[in-house]
């Protein structure tokens, strides 16, 4: 009899620490988030005499339209020439872009008499998804379906325009600007209200035409 129970309750701890296995989809978290990739472009400008040289501010212009640049990327200028820098801050300017200090490690060294621009672009995607490996019913452990997450975060990693708010916040300012943050609210009492006819009068609503459905 005492050998029944030994076997009992040994097979009652083996099942106790199958059940306390690490299963991260046993919770209302998703497994299925997005992951922050970053890849780095580089261009190499001529600088002989410390600023860039006749046409590669035209050369710098055409390859950041070929990357499509826009918010989000970084742009870092690698090489002990300020003005040079200062060159290629302006090129980036028109982008609506600042020159980031410092530069990340890059394959390579930096030829004397040049400047290496480089350009980090972070992406944010969720790998895995969609996931859809197991079915809804039976689902005996009460796991969370193998697709769960993969909607809303896949979403979100397409819609950040800057994938490293994902990695980690923004400081706010360490002054507040009550007029700033009010601008919002006033505007929204000041609008005219189109439901009434002085609102009409002051905003009319464009009408749909029957017969050919334009507005």
């Amino acid at each position: 009899m005492r050998s029944k129970l030994a076997l009992i309750a040994l097979g009652c701890t083996a099942l106790v620490a199958c059940n306390t296995v690490d299963q991260p989809d046993r919770g209302v978290a998703s497994v299925h988030v997005p992951v922050v990739t970053t890849a780095n472009y580089v261009f190499d400008a001529a600088a002989p005499d410390g600023s860039l040289a006749p046409g590669e501010a035209q050369r710098l212009d055409g390859w950041f339209q070929g990357l499509g640049l826009g918010y989000g990327d970084a742009i870092y200028v690698d090489g002990n020439y300020e003005i040079a820098r200062g060159q290629v801050a302006d090129v980036a300017g028109r982008y609506g872009l600042l020159v980031s200090p410092s530069a990340p490690v890059t394959a390579g060294l930096v030829q004397p008499g040049s400047v290496r621009v480089v350009v980090s672009r972070r992406r944010a995607e969720v790998p895995g998804c969609p996931n859809w490996s197991t079915v809804s019913n039976p689902n005996w452990e009460n796991r969370t379906m193998s697709n769960f997450g993969c909607g809303v975060n896949s979403d979100l990693a397409m819609q950040v325009a800057n994938p490293v708010d994902l990695v980690h916040g923004r400081e706010g300012s360490a002054a507040s600007d009550g007029v700033a943050g009010a601008k919002a609210v006033q505007l929204y009492r000041d609008w005219p209200l189109t439901a009434v006819t002085p609102g009409q009068a002051q905003r009319p609503l464009k009408t749909v035409d029957d017969t050919t459905g334009s507005k």
